[in-house]
């Protein structure tokens, strides 16, 4: 089985608008299996999303339509290709309460999800960390060093491992190493492999999938995918179950760098 288990689409309101279709035939034509769509959900009632247009998150008027046509693709693509109907979930200290009502209301609609950390908080104030370089440095700057971000940021993954979001919860953690996206960039070596490893076996007691995700290789600060092969080494002699992911929020980035993460 050929599976991708991370893959944005037209309803992404920071990516392009690349239709389904054209996910879906690519998909078949590099003779995927199973593919997941896993739009960034909107965001909790009551947050204010950091960026500066405000699109971290997927319109709430559109996340029906989505669901709808994902089930009719579902259909239309039965004999070729399984696709699973997937969400990924922010996870943001302070909204618990707001996105397990949310997986409540909409997670009975979803085959698979992710729950991904985007946002910090510091000082009652949010930051998407891996919204810019100039932001992450700005971010560093502001709590003292870049080595208090990425503590910031493992020990904020390791919340959302734990957080109680009920039963529709999402059982495969995204891209925990995101905060390597702009490693290049701040250009200060941080040994953050202790903290990696401490989440990996977090998720393996707890029964967790990895996103083993591929979209830092196309990052031009950061150059490895997350986590890093080391990593990925590790969660392989630890059995944690991983789904490869993409990221892919163009049909162009679809299935990038599969052959470098698994060669053939």
């Amino acid at each position: 089985m050929k599976r991708d288990g991370h893959i944005h689409s037209p309803y992404c309101p920071h990516g392009t608008t690349d239709t389904f279709t054209q996910y879906i035939e690519k998909a078949i034509a590099e003779r995927f299996t199973d593919i997941t769509f896993t739009e960034h959900a909107p965001l909790p009632l009551g947050f204010v999303d950091p960026t500066p247009n405000k699109d971290s998150g997927m319109n709430p008027a559109y996340l029906m339509p989505y669901f709808e046509d994902l089930q009719h693709l579902q259909k239309q693509y039965a004999q070729d290709i399984r696709i699973r109907i997937g969400l990924e979930i922010d996870y943001i200290i302070g909204f618990e309460r707001e996105t397990r009502s949310f997986l409540d209301t909409y997670g009975h609609f979803l085959d698979d999800a992710i729950l991904s950390v985007h946002f910090l908080k510091w000082q009652d104030n949010f930051v998407c960390i891996d919204y810019s370089a100039e932001t992450f440095k700005d971010f560093s700057r502001k709590l003292g060093s870049v080595e208090h971000v990425y503590h910031l940021y493992y020990d904020t993954v390791l919340q959302s491992i734990h957080a109680d979001l009920g039963q529709y919860k999402p059982k495969r953690i995204g891209h925990p190493s995101l905060i390597h996206k702009f490693q290049l960039a701040h250009n200060v070596k941080i040994d953050d492999t202790i903290r990696i490893r401490e989440i990996l076996d977090v998720m393996k007691k707890q029964g967790y999938e990895l996103d083993l995700n591929s979209a830092g290789l196309s990052k031009a600060h950061c150059q490895e995918p997350y986590p890093p092969f080391s990593l990925i080494d590790y969660s392989k002699s630890i059995g944690l179950p991983f789904v490869f992911g993409s990221d892919a929020h163009a049909a162009v980035d679809l299935h990038q760098h599969y052959n470098v993460i698994f060669p053939i």
